[in-house]
């Protein structure tokens, strides 16, 4: 992977979307590109559930033109679904992931506004379903990026980045 393209779906903040390409160089070492903002993804909205279907949102990402070895990550601000609750999905070893940073943030919680929390679990949120796309599996160490996410809680436990293994992994898939 060495370009992440990067799409606004709705209302996310600029600023978050800068300081998450940011972390991706760092974390990834890929060039970040930005595209320009589209609507929110009003096509996955399901009435009964009051969110969105991330499945369907991915279907619709794969039907953009891209790079063969871009990565194209999609970020949300709606309450995502696949049939759980979820923060994020991607297509193992394909190209698109969709994160959602409607559970990431710390007002969900009944908390206040922590921009640097919101920040981190985005990142990592990222990162994780980036390296779904690599097609690296989920990792058993909790500290590792890689680790499955139930609750937000595990998510803060997590490093911004792969375990030896699944770096060995990532650095094998490219």
């Amino acid at each position: 992977m060495k370009t992440i393209q990067v799409l606004q779906l709705g209302e996310v903040s600029p600023g978050l979307i800068l300081k998450l390409c940011d972390g991706l160089n760092r974390e990834l070492a890929a060039t970040c590109e930005l595209l320009a903002p589209a609507p929110a993804p009003s096509y996955a909205f399901h009435c009964g559930r009051q969110q969105y279907c991330s499945t369907q949102i991915l279907a619709a990402l794969a039907n953009r033109p891209m790079a063969a070895s871009a990565r194209l990550l999609a970020v949300v601000s709606s309450d995502l679904f696949i049939p759980i609750l979820t923060f994020g999905e991607a297509q193992m070893n394909g190209a698109c992931a969709v994160v959602s940073t409607f559970r990431l943030r710390q007002e969900f919680y009944g908390l206040p506004p922590d921009p640097a929390v919101l920040q981190s679990r985005l990142l990592k949120e990222s990162v994780h379903e980036l390296g779904h796309t690599l097609g690296i599996a989920h990792c058993d160490d909790y500290t590792c990026v890689m680790a499955p996410s139930h609750a937000v809680e595990w998510i803060d436990l997590k490093r911004r980045g792969f375990c030896e293994a699944c770096r060995a992994a990532t650095l094998q898939a490219v």
